[in-house]
């Protein structure tokens, strides 16, 4: 499976490079030629290249080729180019690892250009903000999103049964999946994805009992009863058919093109609403989105508004120059936010928000709608995850597939889990 997973990052990293042949080899004597890596589904790709075409037709003397992977290969491919002094000039970046890459000393500090060629005052202080680490800015925004629940609209009202919706609670979302499971409309379909692997779906959890995965001194959060509840709870799920088995959700390589709602396994599964778009892409039947469901009616906030991703640039790039314009574009520009649309998130300036809405289509709008609909019921940003909490996602996959088998317990695989999450901290 995973020589399978990295032949396909392998493809879709050529497909993407071989995209951009044409104006790669009609600016092979440009003055600034630049490298820019990233993650994501065939679609960002195709909308990425179509902004850096946009940006090359107007400045001819800048050649910019690009590169894109699958979420898991892209942290390795990015560490490795780093680490061999080879950085990419423009970096897509996470929230989650900015820290760890800007403490390094890898990414470029944008604050010197702030107001100059980098002008993105009109995002708001938080926005800005999301950033930044130990008070410089590493990082823009590529634009606001949440966590969701996409739900297969079709499946459910084939099944006969109310499909998920805000707000609802986990318990009726667990009966809710039963009940489509039970209905055996399609071969081999289940309710939902098993997301007892899946870190923003346990984060969401935590929160709303008032919990998180870190502190603010960069520790962990929660604690093995924590973690033990949240597998017993799939492990319902999975008893009662509600979800996929483990076999079937072990196909799941934390892709869009993977996830049991893309394989038709499932009628429902979990992501960040700036990936419905590639979602719907992927899939002829309708899709809508949802908030996750909730502990109880009166659970504390689980979501929270986040950049879907940032972008930064290399401290080593020759062309820093070059590359802050080339980001400026991409977040100031009518045009490169109509080439991008939400698929990397609502952009964070009102101003090309405003500039866009008018060309989105209804999946778009869906998106928009999503996060107007939540931003009301938001908590706050969390804090950093600290140096190492980039292993933990991947570990909690690992352990959650074990107690899944049947190799561990809820309670084995819950303090596996914290022992070795800690380790990782402690390590990072």
């Amino acid at each position: 499976m995973t020589l399978t997973m990295n032949r396909r990052a392998v493809l879709m990293s050529m497909a993407a490079t071989l995209a951009l042949g044409p104006i790669a080899m009609n600016r092979a004597r440009a003055a600034t030629s630049m490298r820019f890596l990233w993650w994501g589904s065939k679609e960002r790709t195709d909308r990425t290249f179509a902004a850096i075409k946009l940006y090359s037709d107007k400045q001819t003397d800048v050649a910019i080729a690009g590169e894109s992977f699958g979420w898991d290969n892209y942290w390795t491919r990015l560490a490795t180019q780093t680490a061999g002094g080879n950085s990419p000039d423009l970096i897509q970046m996470d929230y989650r690892y900015i820290f760890e890459y800007a403490r390094r000393g890898t990414l470029l500090d944008f604050t010197p250009f702030m107001g100059k060629s980098l002008d993105i005052a009109d995002f708001g202080e938080a926005n800005i903000n999301s950033g930044k680490v130990d008070g410089k800015l590493y990082g823009v925004n590529l634009g606001v999103n949440s966590s969701m629940m996409i739900v297969n609209s079709d499946a459910w009202k084939e099944a006969g049964i109310d499909a998920p919706k805000d707000d609802m609670s986990w318990e009726q979302f667990g009966e809710a999946c039963t009940k489509l499971s039970a209905t055996k409309k399609r071969r081999a379909f289940y309710g939902t994805q098993d997301a007892s692997g899946l870190e923003p779906a346990l984060e969401n959890w935590l929160r709303q009992k008032g919990k998180a995965l870190y502190t603010e001194d960069g520790k962990i959060a929660f604690e093995a009863t924590d973690i033990a509840d949240w597998f017993k709870f799939w492990a319902g799920l999975r008893q009662a058919k509600a979800c996929v088995p483990a076999d079937v959700q072990a196909l799941d390589q934390l892709t869009i093109e993977t996830s049991m709602v893309a394989l038709g396994k499932a009628a429902a599964c979990f992501g960040h609403s700036n990936q419905f778009i590639a979602f719907q892409a992927i899939n002829k039947e309708k899709l809508d989105i949802v908030s996750y469901p909730k502990t109880t009616a009166d659970s504390k906030p689980g979501h929270y508004l986040k950049p879907s991703m940032l972008i930064s640039v290399s401290a080593t790039s020759p062309n820093k120059d070059a590359a802050v314009a080339f980001v400026n574009f991409l977040v100031e520009s009518a045009d490169a936010a109509k080439s991008l649309g939400v698929e990397r998130g609502v952009p964070a300036s009102e101003k090309i928000r405003n500039a866009m809405a008018p060309t989105l289509d209804d999946n778009g709008r869906k998106v928009v709608d999503y996060i107007a609909r939540l931003t009301p019921k938001v908590g706050a940003l969390p804090p950093p995850p600290p140096n190492g909490a980039g292993e933990n996602s991947f570990l909690l996959k690992k352990v959650a597939e074990e107690v899944a088998f049947g190799k561990a317990s809820a309670q084995e695989g819950s303090e596996k889990f914290v022992e070795q999450a800690a380790a990782n901290i402690k390590r990072g």
